[in-house]
């Protein structure tokens, strides 16, 4: 089975456990706990390919930098998350998205899948889908916009990701470890990744 390390990241507040925890355990958190780290491990199938994600749901407060700095150095992909609510949550995205590449500074198209949360919270949106289009665009990473509450695209989020790590993989040859090497079918490079609604 083929491993996956998966970080996510983003501002507090988003959702980052929302979405980890819809997909990791098929439950919603109606509650926000502020998280200082957690680690998930889920088995799928992409693809044909049985995978084995390890998600590492990460802090948003600045306090626990350090130690999100720490998970980004480990991860093959990373799942960065705002609110489409909130303005300064998607202002933070784009810093994080400059830690990343910091961190991954030998590979600066590391995947990345960026990700409009909450959107069963239309009524309170202040980020449309085409600033999150056209910000991914600039980046060339993948993206979506989801909600954890309503289950919407929560599995898409994970599948595009690896996808995305399979064809990065295939491109820098590099052979995922542990576990046997699948090869990858129907992987398209991240700057064409775009999942909408």
């Amino acid at each position: 089975m083929t491993e996956y390390r998966v970080v996510v990241v983003g501002a507090g507040g988003v959702g980052k456990s929302a979405v980890t925890v819809r997909f990791t355990g098929g439950n919603f958190v109606e509650k926000y706990d502020p998280t200082i780290e957690d680690s998930y491990r889920k088995a799928v199938e992409v693809d044909g390919i049985a995978c084995m994600l390890d998600i590492m749901d990460t802090a948003g407060q600045e306090e626990y930098r350090a130690l999100r700095d720490q998970y980004m150095k480990s991860g093959n992909g990373f799942v960065l998350v705002y609110s489409i609510t909130s303005l300064t949550s998607f202002e933070a995205a784009s810093k994080l998205r400059g830690e990343i590449l910091k961190i991954k500074e030998d590979y600066p198209d590391i995947p990345i899948m960026l990700v409009g949360n909450k959107c069963d919270m239309e009524s309170e949106r202040v980020v449309s889908t085409q600033e999150g289009k056209d910000l991914a665009a600039k980046y060339q990473i993948g993206f979506i916009e989801s909600s954890a509450k309503n289950n919407l695209n929560i599995n898409e989020i994970f599948y595009e990701l690896v996808r995305m790590i399979n064809a990065w993989r295939e491109k820098h040859n590099q052979k995922p470890n542990p576990g046997k090497v699948a090869k990858e079918t129907g992987a398209k490079p991240a700057k064409k990744s775009c999942l909408l609604l």
